[in-house]
């Protein structure tokens, strides 16, 4: 008898059902030194559950986010399988070197980690952070992650006051940075967008000119360019 429930409790502990919930504080840092990053969408979810899978087509969530950083439908969608988030930490855009936090307590089943976030001034460049298998042992966990490109708009590189960022409208939305320049025409031809896959992919950087009112980019190549990684994620176990 004594054996049986030695046995049981063995099958237990290595059981989904005996993976505990953990309380998560979570630090994001953004890396680069002249992108910006829109409100940050943190959330814990099951391995089901996916805000972005890297060589499959953006869902019109994803596009949303990653052309004009809104995360409400990607939120939507996490909360409705049944995962936790922690939206806009910072209450705003996250300057270049600069870090907000965010307390995540996630439950049993929730064993999967994800950030992202859109890059301004870009057409739909992000932060990513997938499906990370949330540590169990309690410590100090920190990883870099890459810029990624959603593969839904083209990377003209030009500024679309007003329009841009709506979700299939070709252009950037604003530059927080204000160093950005007009009448560029374009690194890349915004319709059809032949010149990148049409899927999520590690992004290619930007280009950029040094030619304020003409060019190929609106983008200044002196403040706007980038080297992955563009962000650190710091993740305490409690």
């Amino acid at each position: 008898m004594q054996r049986k429930l030695i046995l049981a409790s063995i099958v237990a502990a290595l059981s989904p059902l005996g993976v505990q919930a953990a309380d998560l504080d979570i630090s994001v840092t953004n890396l680069s030194g002249g992108i910006y990053f829109t409100p940050l969408l943190i959330a814990a979810h099951a391995p089901s559950t996916h805000l972005y899978q890297a060589g499959q087509a953006a869902s019109p969530a994803l596009q949303a986010m990653a052309e004009g950083g809104d995360i409400a439908a990607l939120k939507t969608a996490v909360e409705a399988a049944g995962g936790q988030t922690v939206a806009n930490p910072a209450g705003g855009l996250l300057a270049p070197a600069k870090s907000t936090k965010a307390t995540l307590k996630t439950s049993a089943e929730n064993t999967r980690l994800s950030v992202v976030a859109m890059m301004l001034p870009t057409n739909d460049g992000f932060i990513a952070l997938g499906d990370l298998v949330i540590p169990t042992a309690p410590g100090t966990y920190t990883y870099n992650l890459n810029a990624h490109d959603a593969g839904t708009e083209a990377n003209t590189e030009l500024i679309n006051l007003g329009a841009g960022g709506a979700p299939g409208v070709a252009g950037i939305p604003v530059d927080p940075t204000g160093k950005a320049g007009v009448g560029g025409s374009g690194v890349v031809p915004a319709a059809p967008n032949d010149a990148e896959p049409h899927v999520v992919h590690i992004h290619r950087g930007v280009i950029g000119d040094i030619n304020p009112s003409g060019g190929a980019s609106d983008l200044d190549s002196r403040n706007h360019r980038w080297l992955n990684p563009v962000a650190s994620v710091t993740v305490v176990v409690k």
